[in-house]
């Protein structure tokens, strides 16, 4: 080949392979630049979506918060701000009267009556009762982009491990049933199981043992003690108690998490959702020394007063991280005041713990289970509103899930209805036909409009009167009330509007019967016995049109 020939070729070739390396790299470096691109615009999307802190506290009744009961005697001038700078639900409900299916209701967006607790409410030693199947509002979250944290009260069941193989039973009431746990393996079916990123809390009320933290799944010191309380306030049921725990100590020590929590995610692109759980002011009532006397009633409005003060230390540090403008914020409570708060005392001293409605926890009255709620957000709620729609804490799971545009499947969040065209005010209507109220004893209630159907003739739980005494020998099987016109309950209506009475019965009869109270494909309630005990209350309500 001619010399020239071949430098020609050469040279050739070189400028095609400059040319085709300089494509390459451009083609790279467009891609590359591409890629960054979309991941900062994913970013930025994911950042915009607002934090969301969940603050529940326990057996705070309805009338202990100023907002709500313009003439209570207690302090709450944070979360009285809360609501200047949010929604006020003037008629919020807790599915249940008790602690534990309110906790499953808030956690699945379900009532707690379809799966196997009917009535009453777990312990400290209860096996989890949710399955790791169903959706929670914590997998939700996390499908959506979220950091997850439970910090507080569980009371849901969890399984501690056991010094043997054998299930040796016991319900955990008794010192002596806890001999077998082994608090030094790992605890299962916790709250990581159910979505959350971090857990920190114990396991049943603070009255109920075992007294330790659990650290997603470890127990975070020795259980080297026994202790008890016997006090009017103070007292707490005899069990095992870890080195760490200081009962006084524990809501204090669940805020300190909480903020710290805050302050790390302050420093995280991800935006976070932190359920926390207060476990008071239940018994045992324990308001640090600095804030005995506080209130000038007594110790559980002392305890209020603490807890106040510490929600506003939280929304302080939230703004001081810079989060406040996107973060919502939800106050509430799981079910109304408990009679341990003394509401005698509370009374002569001008506090009424349920306000103008009767009862208290435990029972199918108001006072059972109307709660105060507030939501704030700011930028998308108008500060100092009020919504008197009747929602329900089953309700967040679908607000959630609207908020992040996730359609729940059929078998999710089956008595769960989105607030957002209610915080909103956007062109869809809040869709809640009627809510479902459940007593201590597994009573039930359906709220309709201005209407009452309660399926049993007493209180349901602990006031008067008292199911199964001499007191309710001479009451109508049913009560009707028109709450709108008759908040306190005084006037039973149910001998005087048959037809009303028969609609409300039908409701609630297709609520059981399909599963769920939403729209959709009907789902089984888990299990659905009406031969058992825990059914009892079901078979008045389905024998109702054959009675008549």
């Amino acid at each position: 080949m001619d010399v020239k020939v071949s430098v020609f070729l050469i040279d050739s070739t070189n400028e095609l392979f400059m040319r085709f390396s300089f494509s390459l790299f451009f083609c790279l470096l467009f891609f590359l630049l591409s890629a960054c691109l979309e991941k900062q615009t994913t970013n930025d999307n994911v950042k915009r979506l607002p934090n969301v802190i969940y603050i529940l506290a326990d057996d705070l009744g309805y009338g202990d918060i100023g907002a709500f009961n313009p003439e209570g005697k207690i302090n709450t001038p944070h979360i009285d701000q809360l609501t200047k700078e949010g929604m006020k639900f003037t008629d919020a409900h807790s599915p249940s009267a008790v602690c534990t299916p309110t906790r499953y209701g808030i956690m699945t967006g379900r009532y707690s009556w379809r799966s196997p607790l009917k009535q009453g409410v777990l312990t400290g030693k209860s096996k989890a009762l949710i399955p790791e199947t169903r959706t929670t509002i914590a997998s939700l979250m996390k499908k959506a982009g979220y950091e997850t944290a439970f910090i507080g009260k569980w009371h849901l069941g969890w399984d501690w491990a056991e010094k043997d193989s054998m299930d040796w039973g016991g319900e955990g009431w008794n010192p002596d049933e806890f001999e077998n746990l082994d608090f030094t393996k790992q605890v299962t079916n916790t709250p990581n199981d159910l979505g959350f990123d971090y857990a920190y809390g114990h396991s049943g009320s603070l009255d109920m043992a075992p007294y330790v933290y659990v650290e997603n799944g470890k127990v975070t010191s020795e259980v080297n003690r026994i202790t008890e309380d016997k006090g009017k306030y103070t007292w707490w049921r005899k069990g095992p108690t870890a080195s760490d725990f200081e009962h006084d100590k524990v809501t204090p020590n669940f805020f300190r998490k909480s903020i710290d929590y805050v302050k790390e995610k302050s420093k995280s692109e991800m935006p976070f959702f932190m359920y926390l759980a207060l476990p008071s002011p239940h018994t045992p009532i324990l308001p640090t020394e600095e804030w005995l006397g506080k209130s000038n009633l007594n110790p559980y409005a002392d305890f209020v007063v603490m807890i106040d003060n510490y929600v506003g230390m939280l929304l302080k540090e939230v703004e001081n991280q810079g989060l406040a403008e996107n973060t919502i914020v939800i106050f509430t409570s799981d079910n109304g005041c408990s009679p341990e708060a003394d509401f005698e005392i509370l009374a002569e001293n001008g506090h009424h713990p349920s306000a103008l409605f009767r009862g208290h926890k435990a029972d199918i009255y108001e006072g059972g289970h109307r709660v105060p709620f507030v939501m704030k957000w700011p930028g998308e709620i108008q500060a100092n509103s009020v919504s008197n729609e009747t929602i329900c804490h089953t309700d967040l799971l679908a607000t959630l899930a609207d908020m992040v545009d996730i359609s729940l499947m059929e078998n999710e969040g089956e008595d769960s209805f989105s607030l957002l065209p209610i915080v909103l005010k956007s062109s869809g209507t809040f869709s809640r036909k009627a809510t479902v109220h459940h007593s201590i004893n597994g009573s039930f209630a359906i709220r309709k409009g201005n209407y009452k159907l309660i399926f049993c003739p007493d209180s349901g739980g602990w006031s008067f009167p008292k199911p199964g005494t001499d007191d309710m020998l001479e009451l109508p099987k049913f009560q009707l009330y028109d709450i709108v016109k008759d908040p306190s309950e005084k006037e039973n209506l149910y001998e005087e509007l048959p037809e009303k009475v028969n609609e409300l019965v039908a409701l609630m009869t297709s609520y059981i019967e399909n599963g769920r109270s939403t729209p959709g494909v009907a789902q089984s309630n888990t299990p659905f016995h009406l031969n058992g005990k825990a059914w009892s209350q079901i078979k008045p309500i389905l024998s109702h049109k054959t009675d008549k």
